[in-house]
């Protein structure tokens, strides 16, 4: 999922949430939910209800801090990777394991 702007909220079972993303795999679910927890935030997983067992398992992760919005926090460089960088839109997105990136490497490969 991309960033976007919105800052989406509502409910799992009976805790208010902000939704950090939707509908996705469970290696996508393990990153966030490990990033998230690493910067502080206690992260909330729900499983998707599946059409049939032969679809694969998607998830929902949320965190209960009703301000948090993820691209706020990543562009405002808020966040920190593993190692204690700045998490970037690509490392966010999975598209780089570069903990150190320069945004200008970024621009090069477009």
């Amino acid at each position: 999922m991309s960033l976007e702007g919105k800052h989406l909220f509502g409910s799992i079972e009976d805790t208010r949430v902000t939704f950090i993303e939707k509908k996705i795999g469970e290696d996508r679910k393990d990153f966030l939910k490990k990033l998230l927890e690493h910067n502080g935030f206690e992260v909330i997983i729900q499983e998707e209800k599946r059409a049939s067992e032969e679809e694969p398992q998607l998830y929902t992760v949320a965190t209960t801090d009703m301000v948090f919005n993820p691209t706020i926090w990543i562009y405002g460089r808020k966040l920190r990777t593993f190692d204690g960088h700045k998490v970037s839109p690509a490392y966010w997105e999975q598209r780089t394991k570069d903990t150190a990136p320069q945004y200008w490497r970024e621009a090069l490969r477009k």
